[in-house]
């Protein structure tokens, strides 16, 4: 059976009246046909370009600036025939090629290859001959009518009409002064090239940079790209090289042309024409009185520096810090923020270095240059002079009787400190405090306190530590070189004796003394014969021994008086009455 071809619409009508044979033979041609176009594409010269092709190969993730004409760019380049073959490299010199951009310093292509360009953007550039080197080609290097292939890398990109551009990233919340001309500085900075690279910084050294501002110890750059900061405040100073190192670099780190770029945090701020600020952060509503030179004054406090970094506490010591202020016993900034303060007040007292540590500082604490911060709290103060300091807040309308020395008194008390803290109080123990005034009983300053006292009467004692408990206090009750506050109430008193005398008669002297007390008829009395007969006067009314002292312990000590020769008895010629004895003596 034989079959018709139906007709192909894409294959010729003479082509469809072959025969089999014919159209494999025909086919066959085709595919020749077709190799031999193809050796010839690739073997062909390559197509003229018309103009300049680009290839990012790598674009940064943000681009705060990009080339313009005019602009003046550091880039790094390889330079390569289209197949591949080297002709040049910055790499290889190890120098970056600048240069200005749109001012024919470049051949044609280049310069419109690197408009647009972002730093640290890589770009493969292909250039024609007309817009490279031509038909002359240049030397032995670049044969005429030559394509060029440059890997670009773009580095740093400024323009002659660029200054300082600041950046502040973070703003402290309180800023109370900024950096002006002539002040003096210490920050930290990270420094880098236009492209990231880093070629200093002061963190890695671990100490700031100290320098004044605007007198030319800085460069141009910096020199503006401080002013006006806030301790605290960080910023991203950026200048081209005509406010940096120049046309030449530093020699070693930074190269010639070099944009810089400043990652800055200021830490401290003075002027030296600066004197301490006082900032009062609480005044109590009462200040009788305030702090002269020569006082001594007790004060806890926090140290830092003007950047907040704290260097020392007296809190941490649980002790307050003691000295006399105004003369020269701490630093000159703090013993001037001393004076005029009230107990109780807290204040900031700023000092600039050069009244507190300069410019050696303390060495690991406190850095050279350094300003200070204190918030101070004063405690109490006193001067060496004072005196105990009496007020009487409630005195009866009848007082007939007044304290003295040797009087025995009875009253209560609340002591504290004079910031408030509580010592101790009579009230706690239900019971009175008693004493004999004048024996040294007490500390010197509530001896003054309560003489000439009426009973009932109330005061108010304020004690200062030399008539009170001293430098050394009382251990874990009463801080060294405290200033004392006591209100007392008088409540009972009972008279004492004429200075000198532990027992009086309130009668007449017996004629018979020495017989009565002797006991036995022996000629001496003894101990206990004596004693017993003290008691008896005592009893009957007709003596008095000192109150507020034991009484055993008195008549002990009268009799020792009345034994001469120390042999435990007194006889009659030893005996005597106290208005027979040329020196006073403790005795009859």
């Amino acid at each position: 059976m034989k079959f018709k071809r139906k007709p192909n619409p894409h294959i010729s009508p003479s082509c469809q009246s072959l025969s089999a044979a014919k159209m494999i033979k025909w086919v066959q041609g085709v595919l020749c046909l077709s190799v031999l176009v193809a050796f010839a594409a690739c073997n062909a010269p390559p197509v003229p370009l018309d103009d300049i092709l680009i290839e990012k190969t790598f674009e940064p993730e943000q681009c705060v600036r990009s080339v313009k004409v005019g602009d003046f760019v550091r880039y790094h380049y390889i330079g390569m025939f289209p197949d591949g073959k080297k002709f040049d490299s910055s790499y290889d010199r190890g120098s970056t090629y600048n240069v200005f951009v749109g001012k024919k310093q470049l051949i044609e292509g280049m310069d419109k290859a690197l408009v647009g360009m972002c730093i640290n953007e890589r770009r493969l550039v292909k250039i024609p001959p007309q817009l490279a080197y031509g038909k002359q080609g240049y030397g032995d290097i670049i044969p005429p009518d030559s394509i060029l292939h440059f890997d670009v890398l773009l580095l740093d990109v400024w323009n002659p009409e660029d200054g300082v551009q600041i950046n502040t990233y973070h703003t402290p919340s309180v800023c109370s002064r900024k950096v002006e001309v002539s002040d003096y500085v210490r920050y930290h900075y990270n420094g880098t090239l236009l492209d990231g690279t880093l070629f200093d910084s002061s963190h890695t050294r671990m100490r700031t940079y100290d320098t004044y501002v605007g007198i030319g110890w800085l460069i141009a750059g910096m020199d503006q790209g401080l002013l006006g900061m806030c301790v605290g405040e960080r910023r991203i100073v950026t200048m081209p090289p005509s406010l940096g190192y120049g046309e030449n670099g530093d020699g070693s780190d930074i190269p010639g042309q070099a944009s810089l770029v400043f990652d800055v945090v200021l830490l401290d701020l003075h002027n030296p024409r600066d004197g301490i600020t006082v900032t009062n952060q609480m005044v109590p509503e009462s200040c009788t009185r305030k702090t002269v030179a020569g006082d001594f004054v007790r004060y806890h406090y926090n140290g830092s520096l003007l950047d907040g970094t704290f260097f020392d506490s007296s809190y941490s010591r649980n002790r307050t810090y003691d000295t006399y202020v105004g003369r020269g016993y701490v630093i000159a900034g703090m013993d001037e923020g001393l004076i005029g303060v009230c107990v109780g007040e807290r204040r900031t007292i700023t000092i600039p270095p050069h009244l507190a540590y300069g410019e050696e500082g303390t060495g690991s604490k406190i850095p050279g240059s350094a300003v200070l911060v204190f918030d101070v709290h004063i405690i109490d103060f006193h001067n060496p002079s004072d005196n105990t300091a009496v007020v009487v807040t409630f005195k009866p309308e009848e007082c007939e009787k007044q304290t003295k020395k040797g009087d025995f008194v009875k009253y209560h008390y609340n002591a504290s400190l004079m910031d408030g803290s509580s010592i101790d109080s009579t009230y706690n123990y239900g019971k009175t405090y008693n004493i004999v005034l004048g024996a040294n009983q007490v500390v010197p300053g509530m001896e003054d306190g309560l003489m000439d006292m009426c009973v009932g009467e109330k005061r108010h004692l304020v004690i200062p530590p030399h008539l009170g408990y001293g430098e050394r206090g009382v251990t874990d009750e009463v801080p060294g070189s405290a200033v004392l506050v006591f209100d007392v109430e008088l409540v009972e008193l009972e008279e004492g004796l004429p200075e000198g005398y532990m027992f009086i008669w309130n009668d007449e002297v017996s004629p018979d003394l020495f017989a009565e007390m002797d006991k036995n008829q022996d000629k001496q009395v003894e101990a206990s014969e004596f004693t017993d007969y003290i008691i008896q006067q005592v009893n009957d009314g007709k003596g008095r021994l000192a109150p507020g002292f034991d009484p055993y312990r008195i008549i002990d000590n009268m009799f020792s008086n009345q034994d001469r020769n120390g042999d435990g008895k007194i006889t009659e010629a030893e005996f005597k009455l106290k208005a027979d004895e040329a020196a006073a003596h403790d005795e009859l």
